[in-house]
């Protein structure tokens, strides 16, 4: 990044935190074997990435916060069902219903009363029952991870945002292919639709909603 970016955003007023509400949710984004296993095409080694996830799941449990997953699956030939994504990026066709690829990684310490979601767009939000969940329940603030970056969590912040919920990214539970997006699209998030936030100071936040956070940047 250049330089004087952080000053060019400075002077735009992209500053401000929206910090955090009274009713969140944990949301997490594709950590399914098709993107952290790294033999798959579009796979790669999120490992650290759910190891900080498991942070979250442990805090969001001890407090009864509502957990959903998502995973991206598709079930008609050739993927006809990702739209135009799917020619965008071919090898999306290996998330087939059935495959090992869609599976939810081993790892992620989920319960039976975590939520799981099937998408077939980028945005957690696309033709998904999520908004009405966290509508219904009260939601005010989302707290997103998982991957990628660049992709599927970016899309879901957006939308986030656009549905009027504070989003909150833990920066060390969100990964990417590569560390350039991924630094990017971070500090995009954090400049025009969310908070990044310290995995740490997320935590402490799922396990008591009610304490008072910081609203300024750091």
């Amino acid at each position: 990044m250049p330089p004087d970016t952080p000053a060019v955003y400075d002077r735009a007023g992209l500053d401000a935190l929206v910090g955090y509400g009274d009713s969140p949710a944990l949301l997490i984004v594709d950590l399914q074997r098709g993107f952290t296993d790294p033999s798959c095409v579009l796979g790669g080694d999120l490992s650290s990435v759910v190891e900080r996830t498991n942070q979250l799941l442990d805090a969001a449990h001890e407090s009864d916060c509502p957990v959903v997953a998502t995973r991206i699956v598709t079930s008609h030939p050739e993927g006809a069902d990702l739209g135009i994504w799917g020619a965008k990026i071919p090898t999306l066709e290996v998330l087939a219903a059935g495959s090992e690829w869609v599976d939810l990684d081993e790892r992620l310490e989920l319960r039976e009363i975590d939520h799981v979601l099937e998408k077939r767009q980028a945005s957690s939000f696309h033709e998904t029952e999520l908004h009405s969940m966290l509508t219904a329940w009260g939601i005010d603030t989302l707290v997103v991870a998982g991957c990628t970056t660049s992709g599927c969590v970016r899309a879901t912040a957006v939308d986030g945002c656009s549905h009027g919920f504070r989003v909150i990214v833990p920066e060390e539970s969100v990964g990417d292919r590569a560390p350039e997006p991924h630094e990017a699209n971070l500090f995009d998030i954090h400049a025009k639709y969310g908070d990044v936030r310290p995995v740490d100071e997320v935590v402490d936040y799922l396990r008591d909603p009610s304490a008072s956070r910081p609203r300024r940047r750091d």
